[in-house]
């Protein structure tokens, strides 16, 4: 079931990218429309993740997840059947949100049920789902843009979520355990769900809609600084008073937690930045049709199907720093891919770039679902759903940094004049700047491996009217 929450709500993303241009002239929307239907999913999504992981550890996993996957659903379809860009945007707000809810019970779920090493393979699941279902996605966007043509192409690739949706709404009625608390306290941080909230979202909103001038960026740039400052300062004084804070001090103070977390952030980044700057090569730089594009993507889903159902037996025999291989090879990729823009012959080019996505659909299957396990092994069970929503939303912000940044460094260097290789250097650039993405990832994972285990920490005392507080010394 969890398997099926996951795929269910990461398929309907990446099946959608491949068929933006055939939206947006069928709605007649404009480009900041297009980027608000795109990355307004995003932003929901990770500005969900942490208040739906507090309130998983809370209130308990099972009415959230299915209420979450009941609007994911509603939203879809509305979606689907819009008649203009402003009913998408707020029905992919929605669906954003219930698809950061669901995904933060998911996460909490499998830190509960599963423990030792069942945990870690069934998180190697879940990511290795989640990312075959990513890579799976243009390939299905492009076959129903290309069969059904423009206008019933991209409806017919939002309607394919409602019916997963229907399914894992009946696998979580009659597989999902019922509800129960994990945290020990019952009262909510609401103060920190809305200071976390606003630095979240004062994060992403400058990406995803630029400033208009240097006093309003230099003005996003500092309220997230003193947000997170405010937060710091509040988490620390609830903890004080014996309350249960909303960021658990064993996740901050764990390293191997922190550097995993940044790892997952420049490894998720950099994948989806690549993949969209790749789409915009081929279909504008290269001419090629949507249907084409989606072979061209096709070899990386199924390298990273394969790699990841073997990404195991690869753990058990060199451990944590299978994921430093696989970043290695992921950078590898893209440095291939770079020298492969710039020199490899127009006939042969799209073949080439297929085996530039093969290796890298590779290197994505060792690298996610190994990581993502050694990170959230290091998630105390009073705060697994809100470890987990952590771990996601910083990804989310990483990708709303990525999917701006880096095709503004292919689309400066394209803009030049026709004929001049502009489009191929473009792409070749915007390669260059993922591959060192991923060597600061590589970096990072080599530190990891460097720092010795951490000791778990004690639960944070919590403060009851019924009950004696917990001694300093216990703490």
């Amino acid at each position: 079931m969890c398997l099926a929450a996951g795929a269910t709500t990461l398929l309907d993303q990446a099946v959608l990218t491949i068929a933006v241009p055939s939206m947006r002239q069928s709605l007649q929307a404009t480009g900041a429309d297009v980027q608000w239907i795109v990355a307004g999913y995003s932003l929901a999504f990770g500005l969900a993740l942490v208040p739906g992981g507090s309130l998983g550890d809370l209130h308990g996993r099972k009415h959230l997840l299915m209420t979450g996957m009941a609007v994911f659903l509603l939203a879809g379809v509305t979606a689907a059947t819009a008649a203009g860009p402003g009913t998408v945007i707020g029905a992919r707000l929605a669906q954003g949100a219930a698809a950061g809810l669901v995904n933060a019970q998911v996460i909490g779920t499998v830190q509960d049920v599963f423990h030792g090493p069942a945990r870690g393979r069934a998180l190697g699941l879940y990511a290795v789902t989640g990312g075959v279902a990513t890579a799976l996605g243009p390939p299905l966007g492009g076959g129903l843009v290309a069969g059904l043509g423009p206008e019933a192409g991209w409806r017919c690739c939002l309607l394919l979520s409602p019916p997963c949706a229907l399914l894992t709404l009946t696998l979580a009625g009659r597989r999902l355990p019922p509800s129960r608390r994990t945290a020990r306290s019952s009262r909510l941080d609401v103060l920190g769900l809305s200071l976390l909230c606003g630095c979240t979202l004062t994060l992403m909103v400058p990406f995803i809609r630029t400033p208009d001038s240097g006093a309003q960026a230099l003005l996003w740039g500092t309220m997230p600084c003193a947000l997170a400052a405010v937060l710091a300062v509040q988490q620390r004084l609830r903890v004080r008073r014996g309350r249960q804070p909303l960021v658990h001090p064993a996740l901050t103070s764990s390293k191997p937690y922190m550097l995993g977390t940044a790892v997952a952030m420049a490894q998720f980044g950099s994948s989806l930045a690549a993949f969209l700057v790749l789409t915009v090569f081929l279909q504008d730089g290269l001419g090629l049709s949507a249907l084409l594009t989606a072979v061209i993507t096709l070899p990386g889903a199924v390298g990273m199907g394969l790699s990841s159902a073997l990404a195991w037996r690869l753990v058990r025999r060199i451990g944590p720093r299978t994921v430093t291989v696989g970043l290695a090879l992921g950078a590898g990729a893209s440095l291939t891919g770079a020298a492969v823009a710039l020199w490899v012959p127009a006939a042969v080019l799209p073949t080439a770039l297929a085996g530039t996505q093969l290796m890298s659909g590779v290197a994505g299957g060792i690298t996610v679902s190994p990581n993502q396990a050694q990170v959230l092994e290091h998630a105390p069970p009073q705060a697994a759903g809100v470890g987990g929503g952590i771990l996601q939303m910083a990804q989310r912000i990483a990708a709303a940094v990525c999917l701006t940044a880096v095709p503004a460094v292919y689309l400066h260097v394209a803009s030049g004049p026709p004929g001049g290789g502009h489009d191929r250097a473009g792409y070749a650039l915007a390669c260059c700047v993922c591959a060192g993405l991923l060597g600061v990832a590589l970096l990072l994972s080599l530190r990891r491996d460097a720092t010795p285990p951490s000791r778990p920490m004690a639960p944070v005392p919590v403060h009851h009217a019924d009950e004696t507080p917990f001694s300093k010394e216990a703490t």
